[in-house]
């Protein structure tokens, strides 16, 4: 475990203890309620790192470093921030799919935009978002997410 899991676990750990210090059958009722939500999102996680798993398990690293790779340049970021506007996946899930992409060969601008348009394109929700927003908002917002998302993505690219 790296070090920044352990002071992460262990803030949590002590925040736990705080918290069932103070009030020990809030605290109690809180567990219940994560370890419920918890339930109800294991078949969507589960799935997920299966589909990533099989992905994984077809598709080569040489493949994934061809298209998504450091090489690949803008035509990877662009196939990364497209795939990553259309997809419906769970934030929380993209880092573990980032981190396997990385693995496989696939460049940091790639992942970076993959995980920023996942998270701030809405394509699957683009009716919803229409219906209740506007169709002029709705374009507006997913297309400035969409270049900010690049500009992210370049950023990161250049940084790291």
């Amino acid at each position: 475990m790296s070090a920044t899991a352990v002071v992460i676990n262990s803030l949590v750990g002590l925040a736990l203890l705080l918290s069932l210090l103070k009030d020990r059958k809030k605290t109690l009722m809180g567990l219940k309620i994560a370890l419920n939500a918890s339930r109800k999102m294991l078949p969507a996680v589960l799935l997920v790192i299966v589909v990533i798993g099989l992905f994984l398990g077809f598709v080569s690293p040489l493949f994934i470093s061809g298209i998504l790779g450091s090489s690949s340049g803008l035509l990877g970021v662009a196939v990364s921030a497209t795939l990553g506007s259309v997809l419906f996946i769970p934030a929380i899930l993209a880092f573990p799919m980032g981190a396997s992409l990385l693995e496989s060969g696939a460049g940091i601008m790639s992942v970076a935009a993959f995980i920023t348009t996942l998270t701030m394109v809405g394509f699957v929700f683009i009716p919803i978002e229409i219906k209740e927003l506007g169709k002029r908002f709705t374009v507006i917002r997913n297309s400035l997410s969409f270049i900010v998302a690049i500009i992210i993505a370049i950023l990161m690219g250049l940084i790291l």
